[in-house]
Protein backbone atom coordinates (compact mmCIF):
# COMPACT_ATOMS: atom_id res chain seq x y z
CA UNK A 1 0.00 0.00 0.00
CA UNK A 2 1.18 3.21 -1.27
CA UNK A 3 0.29 6.26 1.06
CA UNK A 4 -1.31 8.95 -0.54
CA UNK A 5 1.19 11.78 -0.05
CA UNK A 6 1.34 14.80 -2.62
CA UNK A 7 3.40 17.33 -1.09
CA UNK A 8 2.09 21.03 -1.77
CA UNK A 9 3.36 22.82 -5.02
CA UNK A 10 6.06 26.07 -3.34
CA UNK A 11 4.22 27.89 -5.98
CA UNK A 12 0.80 26.76 -5.16
CA UNK A 13 -1.74 28.65 -2.22
CA UNK A 14 -2.22 27.35 1.05
CA UNK A 15 -5.30 25.58 1.54
CA UNK A 16 -7.00 28.32 3.04
CA UNK A 17 -8.19 28.44 6.58
CA UNK A 18 -10.01 31.73 6.05
CA UNK A 19 -12.55 30.14 3.68
CA UNK A 20 -13.47 27.23 6.53
CA UNK A 21 -16.96 27.75 8.45
CA UNK A 22 -16.68 30.31 12.20
CA UNK A 23 -16.09 27.01 13.77
CA UNK A 24 -12.81 25.87 12.32
CA UNK A 25 -13.43 22.50 12.44
CA UNK A 26 -13.28 21.53 8.64
CA UNK A 27 -9.98 21.14 7.35
CA UNK A 28 -9.38 17.93 5.47
CA UNK A 29 -6.63 15.47 7.22
CA UNK A 30 -4.89 15.64 4.18
CA UNK A 31 -4.23 19.25 3.89
CA UNK A 32 -3.19 19.62 7.63
CA UNK A 33 -0.85 16.52 6.81
CA UNK A 34 0.63 18.46 3.64
CA UNK A 35 1.13 21.44 5.25
CA UNK A 36 2.99 19.85 8.47
CA UNK A 37 5.22 17.51 5.74
CA UNK A 38 6.35 20.67 3.85
CA UNK A 39 6.97 22.62 7.40
CA UNK A 40 8.79 19.56 8.35
CA UNK A 41 10.74 19.09 5.36
CA UNK A 42 11.81 22.45 5.17
CA UNK A 43 12.65 22.80 9.03
CA UNK A 44 15.17 19.68 8.26
CA UNK A 45 16.68 21.48 5.79
CA UNK A 46 17.48 24.30 8.17
CA UNK A 47 18.96 21.78 10.50
CA UNK A 48 21.46 20.22 8.03
CA UNK A 49 22.92 23.92 6.97
CA UNK A 50 23.50 24.84 11.06
CA UNK A 51 24.87 21.21 11.27
CA UNK A 52 27.37 22.01 8.36
CA UNK A 53 27.78 25.81 8.85
CA UNK A 54 27.93 25.60 12.98
CA UNK A 55 25.68 26.48 15.44
CA UNK A 56 24.94 28.17 18.84
CA UNK A 57 24.90 26.17 21.88
CA UNK A 58 22.91 27.69 25.12
CA UNK A 59 22.40 26.17 28.72
CA UNK A 60 18.74 25.87 30.34
CA UNK A 61 20.81 23.73 32.87
CA UNK A 62 23.98 21.61 32.88
CA UNK A 63 22.17 19.27 30.56
CA UNK A 64 19.48 20.68 28.58
CA UNK A 65 20.89 22.48 26.01
CA UNK A 66 19.33 25.01 23.15
CA UNK A 67 20.95 25.74 19.85
CA UNK A 68 20.22 28.91 17.45
CA UNK A 69 19.15 25.82 15.36
CA UNK A 70 16.31 24.81 16.97
CA UNK A 71 15.38 28.24 17.06
CA UNK A 72 15.60 28.36 13.66
CA UNK A 73 13.90 25.53 12.96
CA UNK A 74 10.78 26.33 15.27
CA UNK A 75 10.28 29.73 13.60
CA UNK A 76 10.28 27.94 9.63
CA UNK A 77 7.66 26.00 10.84
CA UNK A 78 5.59 28.80 12.42
CA UNK A 79 5.84 30.94 9.17
CA UNK A 80 4.46 27.44 7.32
CA UNK A 81 1.52 27.46 9.56
CA UNK A 82 0.80 31.29 9.75
CA UNK A 83 0.54 31.47 5.96
CA UNK A 84 -1.33 28.31 5.68
CA UNK A 85 -3.52 28.32 8.56
CA UNK A 86 -3.54 31.65 10.72
CA UNK A 87 -5.86 30.76 12.80
CA UNK A 88 -4.48 27.33 14.34
CA UNK A 89 -2.91 27.70 17.87
CA UNK A 90 0.39 26.21 18.44
CA UNK A 91 2.41 24.30 21.34
CA UNK A 92 5.91 24.16 20.51
CA UNK A 93 9.51 23.62 22.48
CA UNK A 94 11.09 26.87 22.55
CA UNK A 95 8.24 29.63 22.28
CA UNK A 96 5.52 27.51 24.44
CA UNK A 97 1.95 28.48 23.78
CA UNK A 98 0.90 30.80 21.03
CA UNK A 99 -2.53 31.65 19.98
CA UNK A 100 -5.54 31.74 22.30
CA UNK A 101 -8.35 31.47 19.81
CA UNK A 102 -11.55 29.66 19.04
CA UNK A 103 -9.60 27.32 16.62
CA UNK A 104 -9.87 23.53 18.27
CA UNK A 105 -6.51 22.83 15.93
CA UNK A 106 -3.65 22.84 17.75
CA UNK A 107 0.06 22.30 15.82
CA UNK A 108 2.53 20.58 18.94
CA UNK A 109 5.97 21.12 17.61
CA UNK A 110 9.51 19.90 18.83
CA UNK A 111 11.66 21.29 15.88
CA UNK A 112 14.78 19.67 16.72
CA UNK A 113 14.61 16.53 19.00
CA UNK A 114 17.62 15.11 19.86
CA UNK A 115 19.31 18.09 20.78
CA UNK A 116 22.34 16.97 22.61
CA UNK A 117 23.08 14.58 19.97
CA UNK A 118 23.03 17.52 17.58
CA UNK A 119 25.00 19.55 19.47
CA UNK A 120 27.70 16.64 19.52
CA UNK A 121 27.17 15.85 15.81
CA UNK A 122 25.55 12.74 16.46
CA UNK A 123 23.36 12.18 13.89
CA UNK A 124 20.12 10.90 15.31
CA UNK A 125 17.71 13.61 15.87
CA UNK A 126 14.24 14.93 14.35
CA UNK A 127 11.51 17.24 13.34
CA UNK A 128 8.56 16.22 14.81
CA UNK A 129 4.78 18.03 14.25
CA UNK A 130 1.59 16.39 15.33
CA UNK A 131 -1.66 18.32 15.01
CA UNK A 132 -4.76 17.55 17.36
CA UNK A 133 -8.25 18.69 17.06
CA UNK A 134 -9.63 19.27 20.59
CA UNK A 135 -8.53 16.03 22.00
CA UNK A 136 -7.94 13.93 18.81
CA UNK A 137 -4.81 13.12 17.30
CA UNK A 138 -5.28 13.96 13.58
CA UNK A 139 -2.17 14.19 12.07
CA UNK A 140 1.76 13.21 12.97
CA UNK A 141 5.05 13.73 10.97
CA UNK A 142 8.41 12.73 12.01
CA UNK A 143 11.33 13.83 9.64
CA UNK A 144 14.76 12.73 9.97
CA UNK A 145 17.23 14.96 7.86
CA UNK A 146 20.27 13.12 8.45
CA UNK A 147 18.74 10.04 6.94
CA UNK A 148 15.89 11.66 4.83
CA UNK A 149 13.21 9.34 6.23
CA UNK A 150 10.03 10.47 6.82
CA UNK A 151 7.61 9.20 9.38
CA UNK A 152 3.89 10.18 9.29
CA UNK A 153 0.63 9.03 10.45
CA UNK A 154 -3.20 10.33 9.39
CA UNK A 155 -5.87 8.89 11.38
CA UNK A 156 -7.58 6.14 10.70
CA UNK A 157 -5.39 6.17 7.47
CA UNK A 158 -2.53 3.69 8.43
CA UNK A 159 1.42 4.89 8.86
CA UNK A 160 4.10 5.22 6.53
CA UNK A 161 8.21 5.56 5.86
CA UNK A 162 8.67 7.76 2.76
CA UNK A 163 5.43 6.61 1.35
CA UNK A 164 5.73 2.69 2.54
CA UNK A 165 3.21 1.31 4.69
CA UNK A 166 4.88 0.32 8.20
CA UNK A 167 3.24 -1.85 10.49
CA UNK A 168 4.64 -3.09 14.42
CA UNK A 169 7.15 -5.99 14.70
CA UNK A 170 5.01 -9.53 15.98
CA UNK A 171 8.04 -10.04 18.50
CA UNK A 172 6.01 -11.86 21.09
CA UNK A 173 8.39 -12.38 24.00
CA UNK A 174 9.92 -9.85 25.86
CA UNK A 175 13.54 -11.91 26.12
CA UNK A 176 13.32 -11.70 22.43
CA UNK A 177 12.51 -7.88 22.49
CA UNK A 178 14.87 -5.15 21.37
CA UNK A 179 13.74 -2.11 23.64
CA UNK A 180 14.40 1.33 23.69
CA UNK A 181 14.13 4.23 26.59
CA UNK A 182 15.10 7.48 27.30
CA UNK A 183 15.77 9.63 30.64
CA UNK A 184 14.64 13.17 31.58
CA UNK A 185 16.90 16.31 31.85
CA UNK A 186 16.46 16.22 35.65
CA UNK A 187 18.08 12.62 35.85
CA UNK A 188 20.22 13.80 38.68
CA UNK A 189 18.14 15.57 40.86
CA UNK A 190 15.06 13.37 41.02
CA UNK A 191 14.94 9.68 42.15
CA UNK A 192 11.94 9.33 39.80
CA UNK A 193 14.92 8.92 36.88
CA UNK A 194 14.09 5.80 35.20
CA UNK A 195 17.21 4.05 36.12
CA UNK A 196 15.80 1.61 38.25
CA UNK A 197 13.35 0.34 35.25
CA UNK A 198 16.27 0.33 32.75
CA UNK A 199 18.43 -2.17 34.97
CA UNK A 200 15.23 -4.41 35.42
CA UNK A 201 14.47 -4.08 31.77
CA UNK A 202 18.40 -4.97 30.48
CA UNK A 203 18.19 -7.88 32.53
CA UNK A 204 15.07 -9.19 30.72
CA UNK A 205 15.20 -8.11 27.62
CA UNK A 206 16.85 -9.08 24.66
CA UNK A 207 18.49 -5.78 24.49
CA UNK A 208 18.03 -1.87 25.55
CA UNK A 209 18.92 0.94 23.66
CA UNK A 210 19.21 4.79 24.17
CA UNK A 211 19.04 6.99 21.04
CA UNK A 212 17.85 10.33 22.17
CA UNK A 213 15.12 11.49 20.16
CA UNK A 214 11.86 10.11 22.12
CA UNK A 215 10.12 11.30 18.34
CA UNK A 216 12.68 8.59 16.58
CA UNK A 217 12.51 5.94 19.46
CA UNK A 218 8.07 5.92 18.53
CA UNK A 219 8.21 6.00 15.22
CA UNK A 220 11.32 2.91 14.98
CA UNK A 221 8.38 1.28 17.41
CA UNK A 222 5.91 2.04 14.29
CA UNK A 223 8.39 0.25 11.79
CA UNK A 224 9.02 -2.67 13.92
CA UNK A 225 12.76 -1.70 14.52
CA UNK A 226 12.08 -1.87 17.92
CA UNK A 227 9.93 -3.81 20.02
CA UNK A 228 8.90 -1.39 22.69
CA UNK A 229 9.39 1.99 24.44
CA UNK A 230 8.93 3.68 27.72
CA UNK A 231 9.67 6.64 29.16
CA UNK A 232 9.20 8.32 32.54
CA UNK A 233 8.79 12.18 31.56
CA UNK A 234 8.31 12.82 28.61
CA UNK A 235 6.33 16.69 27.00
CA UNK A 236 3.69 16.82 24.87
CA UNK A 237 6.03 18.05 21.60
CA UNK A 238 7.61 14.91 22.52
CA UNK A 239 5.88 12.83 21.60
CA UNK A 240 2.26 13.66 20.08
CA UNK A 241 3.43 12.48 16.17
CA UNK A 242 5.12 9.75 17.60
CA UNK A 243 1.98 7.99 19.17
CA UNK A 244 -0.01 8.61 16.20
CA UNK A 245 1.97 7.48 14.23
CA UNK A 246 2.79 3.86 16.47
CA UNK A 247 -1.43 3.78 16.82
CA UNK A 248 -1.53 3.72 12.98
CA UNK A 249 1.13 1.10 12.55
CA UNK A 250 -0.86 -1.41 15.06
CA UNK A 251 0.95 -0.71 18.01
CA UNK A 252 -0.32 -0.15 21.89
CA UNK A 253 -0.22 3.13 24.03
CA UNK A 254 -0.59 3.44 27.86
CA UNK A 255 0.71 5.10 30.80
CA UNK A 256 2.70 3.14 33.04
CA UNK A 257 -0.05 1.24 34.81
CA UNK A 258 -1.34 0.24 31.88
CA UNK A 259 -4.27 3.16 32.01
CA UNK A 260 -5.48 4.97 28.69
CA UNK A 261 -2.54 7.63 27.43
CA UNK A 262 -2.52 11.35 27.28
CA UNK A 263 0.36 13.19 25.28
CA UNK A 264 -0.08 15.55 28.52
CA UNK A 265 0.63 13.28 30.77
CA UNK A 266 4.13 12.62 31.01
CA UNK A 267 4.33 8.66 31.48
CA UNK A 268 4.12 6.80 28.35
CA UNK A 269 4.25 2.70 27.37
CA UNK A 270 4.66 2.03 23.72
CA UNK A 271 5.12 -1.32 22.00
CA UNK A 272 3.84 -3.35 19.55
CA UNK A 273 0.72 -4.92 21.54
CA UNK A 274 2.46 -8.55 21.96
CA UNK A 275 5.00 -7.79 24.88
CA UNK A 276 3.03 -4.55 26.00
CA UNK A 277 1.87 -6.73 29.19
CA UNK A 278 5.34 -7.48 30.19
CA UNK A 279 6.67 -4.69 30.30
CA UNK A 280 3.93 -3.39 32.10
CA UNK A 281 4.79 -6.41 34.64
CA UNK A 282 8.17 -4.71 34.94
CA UNK A 283 7.01 -1.45 35.05
CA UNK A 284 4.88 -2.51 38.24
CA UNK A 285 7.69 -3.74 40.26
CA UNK A 286 9.14 0.03 41.22
CA UNK A 287 6.66 2.19 40.60
CA UNK A 288 6.92 5.71 42.51
CA UNK A 289 3.44 5.69 43.79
Amino acid sequence: MRARLVTRDANAPCYDARKMSSDDASVPTEHLLSVAVDAAKDAGSVLLEYARSGFQIERKNPINLVTDADHAAEQCIIDHLRRCFPTHRTLAEERGVDGHGPSPYRWIIDPLDGTTNFAHRFPVYAVSIGVECGNDLLVGVVYDPSRDELFTGEAGRGAFLNGRLVTVSTTAQLDAALMVTGFAYDIRETPKNNLDHFARFALRAQGVRRTGSAALDLCYVAAGRFDGFWEVKLNPWDMAAGVLIVREAGGRITDLRGNPHSIHQPELVASNGFIHDEMLGILGENLHL
